[in-house]
């Protein structure tokens, strides 16, 4: 739904009200800078304030419901004049009354009773403006299972229940209710770097970011589409959402890949799975990192450090569908307008300089946070060193804009808290854990085929950040479990079991003892972890992995939902980021949500590296190696998917090209990779020989 101060029609009063909204909106965006880097006030003040303040900022951008009539459009605003204020004067009140309500011993007074339940409401309202139906759908249900039904469900799922004065005290006063975590990284670390974006944005980096795409790529073979590629990563890296990403880039790339001779669908499938891709782009990669960071209490920085390869090889397996296509269709550079690259660099590189200054505080150990805010100043200073310096209307509008892209964000945040407080009060997250381990059997691979479904049903109606707070909240256990477990099965058959672990051995298999010093297959191994009890599992993999292990293992976990929830942009049949690319290359949306699926298949074969190998391990050439024969890999499945090559490949080739590329992602390291890559080249040399030997011969008939 488009803001309404976007909107040209002189009769609406929103219109005549855009100094107030965006006066507004540089005065949040001043006071969350101010939050962040010089107040001290307690996190649950200013996770209110937050919601307050956006809830009044979205009252006025997004309407209770259209209007035709003038008369009819004044009262709508009247209304969300109203509701915005209400929800600016329930978070006062907590800031006001707080005290108050644990000097009565938690009692609810009849003004804690409105204002928190106003709270709840306007939380539920606002969300179904920004976002639709599924959210507060689901936050209704949550809060009524945990006060009413669930007494009556059977079985694992039943709660006794809550009285509804405790139900609202824990939503709005409670530290793990709307105002808890998830709202308090929304003020923090998501609003400081989603205005560091707009800073970007405001002072001509995406321009920039534009030309150097086409500069780069733009002569190569499917040049048009390699930006595409390149534009979208490095707008995601700064910008932090999909579908702002398409619109900003696609407008640009679109029609140069049509022009080139791409078909519409497959310009805006490319566009939409390339956009896509910015979430996984350090170094903001969305709200969901700032969240799995708190999650997992793995610092910023360095998920950020790990995440850079991987991101980049799926940025690459698009390229390959790029090439491969290029090459099916003929497609030749028609770009000879793009510029060179060091006039692009020489005229605009001065906008990386924030970035480079960022990263650098981060390095040195400031928060992230901080790091924000030092990096706008560093962005206006930037913006002095090109040809648009930024003045101070540049940075009043960089305020205002930063305010705007959070309102449908934190206002999500806030209201995803509810739910998240519900299962952590109910215990649900612990149990479809459980459910998800016992249905995939101890199984890995089909835990993370669950999820993934499970990604992809809840995409279809919450947001990417909304689907991986609730996948994270409810399977992060049963996937960071059976990932620990893997690892210490590896440990087990290599004999390297610690001797402090071998003392649970004692207590459970005695038998076992002896063998546990020496090599065994694998299977042994798993059949002797299958012996312990699972109340021992635990402990016995605490005891026997180390801290980094665990740690990657948590983290990996976390990755892989991440990934997983990223393909709601790209699946049908709600599939904003695709159904954007759909506009902008005039073709049908479903069709190039499927198109924009299919080249986004490193959503899912990225994150089985994440599980089998140690991918995040953080050292660095072990990665490197991964990522470069797992590269490879996906450009071989590539292949055998589209049936090209350099030039048509026969089914049987296409098998040999798929069992290549599965050699090349295989999790056994060299004694499996390296033979795959030489039979890759092998392959890829033979392809291109016969293609040349083709274009001969049509040379030679012509």
């Amino acid at each position: 739904r488009l803001a309404m101060s976007a909107t040209s029609d002189s009769g609406d009063p929103r219109a005549r009200l855009g100094w107030l909204i965006t006066g507004w909106g540089v005065v949040v965006s001043l006071a969350h800078i101010y939050f962040n880097t010089f107040a001290t006030l307690p996190e649950l003040w200013v996770s209110a304030l937050h919601f307050g303040s956006l809830a009044l900022l979205g009252a006025l951008l997004y309407p209770a419901f259209p209007a035709r009539r003038p008369a009819a459009r004044r009262a709508v605003l009247a209304l969300d004049l109203a509701l915005g204020l209400l929800a600016l004067a329930a978070a006062v009140y907590l800031i006001l009354y707080e005290q108050a309500l644990y000097q009565r011993g938690q009692t609810f007074s009849a003004a804690d009773w409105v204002f928190s339940a106003i709270a709840v409401l306007l939380a539920i309202e606002f969300t179904r403006r920004t976002t639709g139906l599924i959210i507060p759908i689901m936050i209704v249900v949550a809060l009524t299972y945990v006060a009413w039904w669930g007494k009556y469900v059977e079985g694992v799922f039943r709660f006794p229940g809550l009285t509804w004065e405790t139900v609202l005290y824990r939503s709005y006063y409670g530290l793990d209710g709307m105002f808890g975590p998830i709202a308090q990284i929304s003020s923090t670390y998501v609003y400081m770097f989603v205005l560091f974006g707009a800073f970007l944005l405001r002072s001509g980096a995406g321009e920039f970011v534009i030309d150097l795409a086409r500069a780069a790529a733009g002569r190569l073979i499917g040049g048009p589409g390699l930006v595409a590629v390149l534009g979208s990563g490095l707008m995601g890296s700064i910008s932090g959402s999909a579908v702002a990403n398409t619109v900003t880039t696609g407008v640009i790339t679109i029609p140069l890949m049509k022009r080139a001779g791409f078909t519409p669908r497959f310009a805006a499938g490319v566009e939409a799975a390339a956009s896509t891709g910015g979430q996984l782009m350090p170094p903001i990669m969305g709200a969901g990192v700032f969240i799995m960071s708190t999650y997992t209490q793995i610092s910023y920085l360095a998920i950020v450090a790990v995440s850079f390869l991987p991101a980049l090889m799926y940025f690459l397996s698009v390229a390959a569908w790029v090439r491969i296509e290029a090459k099916k269709q003929g497609v030749v550079p028609v770009m000879d307008d793009a510029p060179r690259l060091w006039d692009v660099v020489k005229g605009g590189g001065h906008s990386l300089i924030p970035i480079f200054v960022l990263i650098a505080l981060l390095v040195v150990g400031f928060t992230p946070t901080y790091a924000a805010g030092i990096s706008m100043l560093a962005v206006i200073a930037a913006s002095w060193l090109g040809r648009t310096p930024m003045g101070p209307r540049a940075i009043l509008d960089a305020l205002d804009l930063g305010a705007r892209g959070m309102v449908s964000t934190g206002l999500l945040l806030v209201a995803v808290g509810l739910v998240v407080n519900v299962i952590a009060t109910t215990g649900i997250g612990n149990t479809v854990s459980l459910m998800i381990s016992d249905w995939a059997g101890g199984s890995l691979l089909i835990t993370i085929i669950l999820v993934g479904l499970a990604s992809l049903v809840l995409g279809m109606g919450l947001p990417v950040t909304a689907s991986y707070v609730v996948l994270a909240t409810l399977s992060a256990p049963a996937i960071y479990g059976l990932i620990a477990e893997s690892q210490l099965v590896q440990l087990i058959a290599s004999g390297g079991l610690p001797e402090q672990a071998k003392a649970i051995f004692m207590l459970t298999a005695p038998d076992a003892i002896a063998s546990l010093g020496q090599p065994m297959p694998e299977a042994d191994a798993w059949a002797l972890l299958g012996g312990v009890p699972s109340d021992f599992r635990t402990q016995l993999v605490q005891q026997a992995l180390s801290p980094a292990a665990l740690t990657t293992a948590l983290l990996s976990a976390h990755m892989i939902i991440f990934w997983l929830s990223q393909d709601s942009n790209v699946t049908p049949p709600v599939c904003l980021t695709a159904f954007a690319a759909a506009a902008i290359a005039e073709t049908a949306p479903m069709a190039t949500g499927l198109m924009a699926w299919k080249i986004a298949k490193g959503l899912y074969v990225v994150p089985l590296l994440f599980a089998y190998t140690p991918f995040l391990a953080g050292e660095f050439w072990l990665s490197l190696w991964i990522f470069a024969f797992g590269t490879v890999g996906i450009y071989a499945l590539t292949a055998a998917i589209s049936g090209w090559m350099e030039a048509p490949l026969s089914w049987p080739e296409r098998v040999l090209a798929a069992a290549t590329g599965t050699a090349l992602l295989w999790p056994t390291g060299p004694s499996v990779n390296v033979p795959g890559f030489a039979f890759f080249l092998a392959l890829f040399a033979f392809n291109l020989w016969r293609g040349r030997r083709r274009g001969a011969r049509s040379a030679a008939a012509a």
